[in-house]
């Protein structure tokens, strides 16, 4: 949890794209390991995190113990799960890890309903994040509704596949991504495989017809 890990004041990393900048670098810097767990599902939110570098993966855990990645926030974001919970007297509904080493602006919940309440700027950038990712969310909602696991699949991999048309991934992984399970993932890349559109190996999937994607 962030609280865990000792904080230093004044000592920022720059957010030069976001607005805020002047705002929270007077606010403590935090600094986390890579794999350390920022929040869990039902624990008491406390503080509004300003990434200033690193990558944190917010995702859903079901009770027989699948996952789906949410959204993943980036240098100069927040999240969206923070913001609601601060705002709603909530608890988190879901995790967030840090998947490289990571650098934050922590504001205190006290802090947070000062800043909301005085400044302009800082509540333009508060609703802005909480309505882009709020529009992502619900897209990522309607794929999940409305979109075949094969199609899901098919983007995945067209997203994420690098210029040699490779992704190195596990089957578990992109599982986790899609909100799916293993076996299903698995079964699909097979048939695929059969049709000759990817190639599969340990650790990785090679894209033989991208245009079979599209």
């Amino acid at each position: 949890m962030v609280h865990s890990v000792s904080s230093t004041p004044n000592n920022s990393t720059q957010l030069t794209s976001s607005p805020i900048a002047d705002l929270v670098e007077h606010y403590p810097q935090v600094t986390l390991p890579a794999q350390h767990q920022v929040f869990s599902q039902g624990q008491v939110c406390e503080n509004y995190i300003v990434v200033t570098a690193g990558k944190v993966k917010v995702f859903a855990r079901s009770e027989d113990g699948r996952e789906i990645v949410l959204y993943r926030i980036q240098p100069g974001e927040v999240c969206v799960l923070t913001t609601s919970c601060l705002m709603g007297n909530a608890r988190y509904s879901a995790e967030g890890i840090t998947e490289t080493e990571v650098t934050a602006h922590i504001i205190s919940q006290a802090e947070f309903n000062k800043l909301l309440a005085s400044s302009e700027e800082f509540r333009q950038f508060v609703f802005h994040n909480f309505g882009h990712r709020l529009s992502d969310l619900m897209l990522q909602i309607e794929q999940i509704a409305f979109d075949s696991i094969e199609k899901r699949i098919c983007q995945f991999i067209c997203q994420h596949k690098d210029q040699n048309n490779t992704l190195n991934t596990t089957h578990q992984a992109i599982a986790e991504e899609i909100g799916s399970a293993r076996e299903v993932v698995s079964r699909c890349l097979k048939k695929l495989e059969k049709q000759g559109v990817v190639e599969l190996h340990r650790g990785s999937i090679k894209l033989l017809q991208p245009e079979a994607l599209s």
